[in-house]
């Protein structure tokens, strides 16, 4: 044994040829500061040893290594730039370290090889993947970039071009595609893989492979002429500036760093990387990308947990209630591997149904992520039918009528007499109390709320609503259900609104203020968009959301909270719904519709909307787009402290990511509370009581005020 830790075992296999293996305790391998000092040692050991003729890099696990250990990096961050350089400094020298060994390294890849562990490939001379390798650089998304050498390897490996497209997308490649981009030297099969690379590292010491020729690339600058560098980083500035704009810097730093690193050797390309890296670990966008990955976990933990606990198994579903959300959730769970039976009472319902399925399912084999094989199969998972004897023996029930309490308390009576004593009954309600809901039934601890966000295929986000009575045990395999159906279930109490809704509509109201004090709400949108970085402004998200259900929220909203969310005088959001503009839904809205030549929705200014805006509001008045957000933001920020100090939803985690994932809350900015933690909760209550005249919503509880005053935040790390 040459050297052995928690993480390494390092031994001779071979004459001369040793083998590095990864093997930390966990059931992943990443790179910590333990993992890191652990390497040093064992690298600087065989730096001196004279026996040693060839290396493999190996790993015990089923992957390589999966990436830098995260849960380090929000505590470290929080250090001065200027102490960040000489820390990622440290790591990366182990890098050079592993690159600058006196004999040919060879690197067996399985299974993932992403951020530190694709940069701990790019140091070896070879890299030889199995066909169960995804290797890539997805820094970008935690609102960084390579940190350990790889914007000043991969370029020059790959070359420029690829590199960049590699590193500013943070997209994985699998064992082949790394192969034809050059990133890797071999593919083989699985039982292959040690095979293959002792035989790579003998062919090096030989003297069949030039392995000096390939290192020396990887330490001189970047082979490109003038006119080549021009027109190569200029394009991808081009490209990375239309797609991840001014609100993610991550991806221009590194375009930056590898132009500017072009003309250097690899300590000067290093050195770079080191400052690009500690400049983006300081920056806003970071520290919440980091807490957004870290959140999710949260959330899959808890998912995962629940799947053990869960002492009913859900391996049928059934949907009452067709039409587009109907269909919608019948096709997540037999795309998932749940059949599911799809219920209603008219069969025109039911073909609506069925052809929103198979409309989903034809647009994955149009991209080639299906075949009609696989389409047909899940097709087949779905039956549709008018009686109710066809439900019998499912696991789980997803109400899923219109948003009508009667109805859906008829529908759920009926169906609780029909399926067996331990299915599970939920309903998907957006407005409706689960606790008035659950009076329709004989056993109420099996019911709960499951509510979808549309369109139910594209957004993460489910909603499992706690009535007052519902067991543990319900939570728990409707948890893992969501799961299973590849969403992020989110278990909040039951409350007016619930969580996601009864946030949003305090920001709506921000909104419909704005507008009756003079504001343009075309404006409005474009700061809200563009600056602040919502998906969709306030405007075009009532239209979407369609202003005919808004106006019946708002009623719900305000019975529910009257002090804090009665509804505002001449609200813009009635002014639409009376004159029968609806959004989106019948063309009309605060904005018209059209289809453009690819027969999408396409929005335009409408005077009609303006003139009846006019008859409500005050003469129009210019805001600036601080006066805006504020005016906007706080109702809703202030709105989710309420439901984290209530208990409505469980953590700062859970109430971030629940806006995040069911409303597109910008994800740079982390989500409700950590957007306010970022500006400082002395500032953000500061800010509020600028506006607190303009009521309650504006008002911050006594719990923020004492946490503004004694430095606390939402996130402590």
């Amino acid at each position: 044994m040459i050297y052995q830790s928690s993480s390494i075992t390092v031994q001779y296999i071979a004459d001369g040829i040793a083998e590095f293996t990864f093997n930390a305790a966990g059931s992943v391998n990443k790179f910590d500061q333990q993992t890191l000092a652990d390497c040093r040692a064992a690298l600087e050991i065989l730096h001196k040893d004279e026996k040693l003729k060839g290396l493999i890099y190996n790993s015990s696990k089923e992957t390589f290594i999966v990436g830098a250990d995260i849960t380090e990096f929000l505590a470290t961050f929080k250090k001065p730039e200027a102490d960040l350089i000489p820390w990622i400094k440290q790591a990366s020298d182990i890098f050079d370290l592993a690159e600058d060994l006196p004999v040919p390294t060879i690197v067996a890849l399985k299974g993932f090889a992403l951020g530190g562990g694709c940069e701990w490939s790019l140091t070896a001379d070879y890299r030889v993947a199995d066909t169960t390798t995804k290797i890539g650089l997805p820094e970008v998304k935690l609102g960084l970039m390579p940190g350990f050498g790889g914007t000043a390897r991969l370029p020059r490996i790959v070359g420029a071009d690829t590199a960049m497209e590699w590193i500013t997308t943070g997209k994985e490649r699998g064992a082949e595609q790394a192969l034809k981009e050059g990133a890797v030297d071999a593919v083989v099969a699985p039982d292959k893989l040690m095979a293959a690379a002792l035989s790579m590292v003998q062919d090096a010491i030989a003297g069949k492979l030039d392995w000096r020729k390939k290192r020396a690339a990887k330490l001189s600058p970047l082979k490109l002429n003038k006119t080549e560098a021009i027109m190569s980083f200029n394009t991808a500035k081009g490209m990375v500036f239309a797609t991840a704009g001014k609100h993610y810097p991550a991806p221009m730093v590194a375009v930056e760093t590898i132009e500017k690193a072009a003309r250097l050797d690899r300590a000067g390309a290093v050195a770079l990387e080191n400052a690009g890296f500690a400049k983006l670990a300081k920056t806003d966008a970071a520290t919440a990308q980091i807490g957004l990955f870290l959140n999710d976990q949260l959330i899959k933990g808890k998912a995962k947990q629940a799947g053990k606990l869960a002492k009913k198994a859900i391996n049928k579903a059934a949907v009452l209630g067709a039409g587009i959300m109907g269909g919608g959730i019948a096709y997540q769970s037999a795309s998932k591997g749940v059949p599911v039976v799809m219920k209603d009472i008219a069969d025109k319902a039911l073909q609506l149904g069925m052809g929103e399925a198979i409309k989903l399912l034809g647009k994955l084999v149009e991209r080639k992520r299906l075949d009609a094989a696989g389409m047909a199969k899940v097709i087949a998972s779905i039956t549709p039918t008018l009686s109710n004897e066809t439900v019998k023996g499912v696991d789980i029930v997803v109400e899923a009528v219109v948003e009508n309490p009667k109805i859906k308390g008829t529908v759920l009576k009926e169906i609780e007499s029909v399926v067996g004593p331990d299915a599970i009954i939920t309903s998907n309600t957006s407005t409706i109390s689960i606790n008035t809901l659950a009076a329709n039934l004989e056993d109420p601890s099996r019911f709960c709320g499951m509510h979808f966000f549309n369109p139910v295929h594209q957004m993460p986000l489910v909603e499992i609503i706690r009535g007052k009575d519902t067991s543990d045990e319900t939570i728990a395999a409707v948890v893992a259900y969501a799961a299973k159906m590849g969403k992020s279930p989110i278990v909040v109490n039951d409350c007016p609104g619930f969580y996601v809704n009864r946030v949003l509509f305090p920001y709506f109201a921000g909104f419909s203020k704005l507008v009756l004090d003079g504001a343009d709400f075309a404006k409005v949108d474009k700061v809200m968009e563009k600056q602040f970085g919502w998906p969709m402004g306030p405007a075009y998200l009532l239209d979407v959301v369609g202003l005919d259900t808004a106006h019946h929220c708002t009623d719900v909203m305000a019975a529910g909270f009257p002090t804090r969310m009665a509804k505002v005088d001449n609200d813009p959001v009635s002014a639409m719904y009376n004159a029968q503009r609806f959004g989106q839904k019948n063309g009309v809205g605060f904005y018209a519709y059209s289809k453009d030549a690819k027969g999408k929705p396409k929005k335009d200014l409408d005077a009609a909307s303006a003139a009846l805006l006019a008859g409500v509001a005050a003469p129009a008045k210019d805001f600036s787009a601080d006066e805006i957000i504020a005016r906007t933001m706080v109702p809703m920020i202030n709105e989710a402290i309420r439901c984290l100090e209530e208990g409505i939803v469980a953590s700062a985690a859970e109430a971030d990511m629940g806006l995040i994932y069911g409303l597109g809350f910008p994800p740079f900015r982390g989500g409700p509370l950590r957007y306010a933690d970022t500006i400082g909760l002395a500032n953000f209550v500061a800010l509020a009581d600028q506006y607190a005249h303009l009521g309650e919503i504006y008002q911050v509880t006594d719990k923020t005020r004492a946490m503004a005053a004694n430095g606390q935040v939402f996130y402590p790390v």
